[in-house]
């Protein structure tokens, strides 16, 4: 019979033989020297669509000055101060030249939006970042142009173009359709033949086949990492090639070939650059992206990779008080991933409902999916607005997924003087930063202090993480224990509606004590026979352990 322990048994059984199976993913293995992009391990991204952030001179749309203007908000660069949300890097969704709104169909690599500012505008904004101590990457959409983008122009003015190889051609359209389903062709009409477009005929796919395609995208790379940039989100890595239809257009060998040869380029560019890899999918498929650590330390594919599977355990654990699909996951991928590569963990982003939508504006909820995210080994990325309960807007476009930032209650949320772009989402007038940058049991200062908490951690930042079955079925408790050198930190979340006490753990440890921890929560207590926690719903402990904290035999 397999009742609730057994499932999570099931759900956690990495641990249950023994620390040599934890999951390590955050931590390299042992004498692997580190690598260029290590400052990554642990860090805490921010994504950003400027369009949205902050309006500088009124035209309602965001741009560069005024994100400036909110870079303090972000990270003051004061180490001392408690003010700051403290993130280490930012993810600025699109910013080259684009006909969009979202910019994911470029129609000029080198140079930066209009309605974002000058190329010098960018400048300053890398400039004032790194003063304050911010990593920037941006999105680097590779697998697809606008169809308006002058090398499209070219390949489809006639079969002999120069450029024709850079896109896919044929002369008949063979009925493929798009792999995640439904009936939208791949295949679309132009000047008596048929070009691919994965995604819809206003972006054409680029033919990474080609070796002039290979060496263009290479050579912007190097010109923006020389420009000051620290790296790329790369935008649907999984289709850079296609073999055939359904599957055929995911997860092709070339495109791993390709991924693979592009970080070699990035790394002889700038060493400590990172790329973080779009693919959507499962978390066996997400590992290969990885590629072999080998030669590279940290893999020598992508060396950061968003972790979807991880996203969704998360947000529906919380959302129904459950914490197995969480170990679940988190049993994927110790089993699964290398040793020592970095995660890229998440709640949402630009293409998904907004968590707070999700999670019904739950107080509790979204503090624990908070410390959740948190807590974890890897590099979490916040989505804007996410750290003080930004809800969608009340359609299903993808625009409603990206509203301006709610700065303040006014009707245009501090975001600009003038008209927004896109109407604000609801519930503004209560969650935004004014509101609750001064409120200590804020969602914001929440973020606030769970940022600097792991900032404070090496274990939290750094560590590996070994989840902790308790003695009976507790589904409702997600516990483990993070590890970097002499420290150790134990973390207990409860998802549940109700307190819990959790455990016992069979731990070896002298005493544990409190590094942050909800209102309500006891100090663990018991013996080598068994330790224990009691937290409050939705709550969440975490203890630093002295002595030697490791599972008994």
């Amino acid at each position: 019979m397999r009742g609730p322990w057994n499932v999570y048994a099931a759900a956690a059984g990495f641990v249950l033989a023994g620390a040599a199976a934890s999951l390590t993913a955050a931590a390299p293995a042992s004498g692997t020297p580190p690598s260029g992009h290590d400052w990554a391990r642990g860090a805490v991204f921010y994504e950003i669509f400027v369009r949205s952030f902050a309006d500088s001179n009124g035209d309602g749309i965001g741009d560069f000055d005024g994100l400036i203007s909110r870079l303090d908000y972000l990270n003051d660069g004061d180490p001392n101060t408690t003010s700051d949300l403290g993130v280490d890097a930012i993810w600025l969704m699109p910013v080259f030249k684009s006909p969009s709104y979202h910019g994911y169909d470029v129609t000029d690599y080198e140079h930066v939006n209009p309605d974002y500012g000058t190329d010098a505008g960018f400048d300053r904004l890398l400039a004032e970042a790194h003063r304050r101590g911010i990593r920037v990457i941006v999105d680097f959409v590779m697998n697809h142009t606008s169809d308006r983008h002058p090398w499209f122009l070219e390949s489809a003015s006639s079969p002999a173009s120069p450029k024709r190889d850079w896109y896919v051609w044929r002369a008949d359209d063979p009925g493929w359709t798009q792999p995640w389903g439904g009936r939208n062709p791949v295949w679309h009409a132009k000047n008596g033949a048929f070009y691919y477009g994965l995604f819809w005929g206003g972006m054409p796919d680029l033919n990474f086949r080609a070796p002039a395609v290979r060496a263009e995208m290479e050579r912007l790379a190097a010109m923006w990492l020389k420009r000051g940039l620290d790296g790329f989100r790369l935008d649907a890595t999984r289709h850079l090639v296609e073999t055939g239809p359904g599957e055929g257009l995911n997860d092709a060998p070339e495109t791993h070939a390709f991924l693979k040869e592009l970080s070699a380029s990035v790394r002889g560019a700038k060493p400590e650059a990172v790329l973080v890899g779009e693919n959507w999918t499962t978390t066996a498929a997400i590992a290969k992206y990885y590629g072999s650590r080998e030669q590279v330390p940290g893999g020598d594919e992508l060396p950061m990779n968003f972790n979807f599977p991880l996203a969704d355990a998360i947000v529906k654990g919380v959302g129904g008080g459950d914490a197995m699909g969480i170990a679940s996951v988190l049993s994927e991928m110790a089993s699964l991933y290398p040793a020592g590569v970095i995660d890229a963990p998440f709640l949402t982003n630009h293409d998904m409902p907004r968590v707070a939508t999700q999670l019904g504006s739950d107080p509790g909820k979204l503090r624990a999916a908070a410390a959740i995210l948190l807590t974890l080994p890897g590099a979490p990325f916040v989505y804007y607005g996410e750290e003080v309960g930004l809800q969608n807007g009340p359609g299903r476009d993808d625009e409603y997924k990206r509203t301006p930032m709610p700065w303040d209650a006014t009707p245009t949320g501090g975001f600009t003087t003038g008209k927004p772009w896109f109407a604000l989402a609801p519930g503004n007038d209560r969650a935004n930063v004014a509101a609750e940058k001064g409120d200590p049991g804020s969602l914001l200062s929440r973020y606030r202090d769970l940022i600097r908490t792991r900032r404070a951690s090496t274990a939290l930042r750094e560590g590996s993480l070994e989840i902790l079955p308790p003695a009976a079925p507790q589904p409702q408790v997600l516990a483990f224990v993070r590890r970097a050198g002499t420290e150790t930190v134990l973390v207990v979340h409860n998802l549940g509606e109700a307190r819990v006490t959790a455990g016992p753990w069979p731990l070896k440890t002298a005493v544990c004590e409190k590094i942050l921890a909800d209102a309500g929560a006891g100090d663990p207590t018991g013996s080598t026979a068994g330790w224990s926690a009691a937290v409050p719903p939705r709550g969440t402990g975490i203890w630093r352990c002295r002595g030697e904290a490791r599972r008994r035999p």
